[in-house]
């Protein structure tokens, strides 16, 4: 008797995944706190901001013009396109890539993009379901968290998921397991379907590293969205997968080499990670461990104006010592693409050293093949600490000039303004929003699109937001909210 009762406990317990699907299917707006809903505000803001100006790179045109083969009576905004198209999980596809274009959008610790593989999914569906299921603002809050909570959760499970990633791009991961959250929740799907959402998911995901700093790269997020909205449309059809993919070392355990997950807490002591962890707002679009290098060169080269206020010529520098974690593809000595930029530590120090700043604009191909950048970038050396983890939460960077007269300015950065520890403040941010959204808005749509988000909590229809990402005729937000 004692020995079934046991087998029977077993049988009832609740699996990891299932622990999952109770969070998706159960949260409900009156879970929201007011920080997650600031919070999450914010990183949708910026998020739209970067897609904008993700529509102006050549990755970007590259995808929509094989998007366009793809025809559907039911249609989502590509944002900023007030003319194009497309079937719901290909504008989440066009729209993510756009937002990782540029490697401009938020990044969260442990380490992945979140929002661009939640926002683009839900904004598409948002708008390409029947008008009778009319969305508001909170239903996309909760959607959006609900897809950012998935991602945190999954990534706590695994100590390598804390560090910088060598092997496989996170968001191409728990961001597309995110995005068949959000949308599962958007779409209302069932307990059971949630679950099954989940498992597809699954098989839908991973990208290798070794496309890091290449074209290739901002697909892993317009797959993350895409794939995660094609999940849970597959699960409405009752389309079945591993019912315990959460919980086995050959279901998501394959990502990881130390995963050990655990039950998800009950709806009744559920906490959110994003009230515990913001996110990190980037200033310049590149990966966000050359963040620090850039607010250190920036006050080493303070010691290098001269006291008419003239750069000191850069001939006189001898040597540039970066003491960064090792993070081998942001270790990229002489980068010849835009893409690679973005990825190297040693560019960013020398343009911030010979600008003072560093910008979008920094990033053009004639601005990386300038040639006094290649003149500096061969004095450049890296040194890797053995106390300098590659962890978001705790690296730091040290850059030391030395002149050839002997003379050494170092400085330290071990929290740079944009970091969870050192937010934007909203000012900040929303200038980002408009040099990144001016490009594709005209001013009064640009506006009308910060007002909307700001006071997302209060708008009735997502319609309201969704006409405004094409750039069409300006709606009253009055009316609306």
């Amino acid at each position: 008797m004692t020995s079934c009762l046991k087998a029977s406990q077993l049988l009832t317990k609740t699996s990891v995944t299932e622990s999952f699907a109770n969070i998706i299917h159960g949260l409900k707006v009156g879970h929201l706190t007011d920080r997650v809903i600031q919070r999450s505000k914010r990183m949708i803001l910026d998020t739209l901001g970067v897609g904008f100006l993700g529509t102006s790179t050549e990755v970007f045109h590259k995808v929509s013009q094989y998007s366009k083969i793809y025809n559907s009576n039911t249609s989502s905004t590509v944002w900023g396109q007030q003319d194009f198209k497309l079937p719901p999980s290909y504008a989440a596809f066009v729209n993510g890539v756009a937002i990782h274009s540029m490697d401009f959008d938020d990044t969260w610790h442990p380490a992945t993009h979140p929002s661009g593989a939640i926002l683009p999914a839900l904004t598409a569906l948002s708008e390409a379901l029947p008008q009778s299921a009319k969305f508001s603002g909170l239903d996309l809050l909760l959607a959006f968290n609900v897809g950012i909570e998935v991602q945190g959760r999954l990534m706590h499970f695994s100590k390598e998921a804390s560090d910088i990633p060598k092997r496989f791009h996170p968001p191409s991961v728990v961001g597309t397991l995110g995005s068949a959250a959000a949308a599962s929740k958007l779409l209302g799907l069932s307990l059971a379907e949630c679950q099954q959402a989940l498992a597809i998911a699954a098989s839908f995901s991973g990208a290798p590293m070794a496309n890091a700093a290449t074209q290739t790269k901002p697909l892993h997020i317009g797959n993350a969205a895409r794939h995660g909205t094609e999940a849970a449309f597959l699960a409405m059809l009752g389309l079945q997968g591993n019912k315990r993919i959460l919980d086995l070392a050959t279901g998501f355990g394959a990502f990881y080499t130390n995963y050990s997950p655990k039950v998800l807490p009950s709806l009744d002591s559920h906490s959110w990670l994003l009230d515990e962890q913001d996110v990190a707002f980037k200033r310049f679009p590149a990966h966000l461990a050359t963040h620090w290098v850039a607010e250190a060169a920036a006050s080493v080269r303070q010691h290098l104006v001269l006291s008419d206020g003239t750069l000191l010529p850069a001939d006189h520098i001898g040597k540039i010592v970066l003491r960064v974690p090792e993070v081998q593809y942001v270790n990229r000595p002489f980068p010849d693409s835009e893409h690679e930029a973005r990825h190297s530590f040693q560019y960013v120090a020398c343009t911030v050293l010979l600008d003072g700043d560093i910008t979008v604009q920094s990033f053009h191909k004639d601005q990386v093949s300038r040639p006094q950048v290649t003149e500096l970038l061969k004095k450049v050396k890296l040194e890797h600490p053995s106390d300098n983890l590659p962890n978001f939460d705790t690296l730091y960077c040290d850059v030391s000039v030395t002149l050839k007269n002997g003379a050494t300015f170092t400085e330290h950065c071990s929290t740079f303004y944009g970091h969870w520890r050192n937010p934007l403040n909203q000012e900040d941010l929303k200038k980002k929003f408009r040099a990144n959204a001016t490009r594709v808005l005209p001013p009064n749509k640009l506006e009308s699109l910060i007002k909307t988000v700001e006071k997302l909590e209060d708008l009735e229809d997502c319609s309201a937001l969704t006409t405004l990402l094409n750039g069409s005729e300006e709606i009253s937000i009055s009316s609306s909210v």
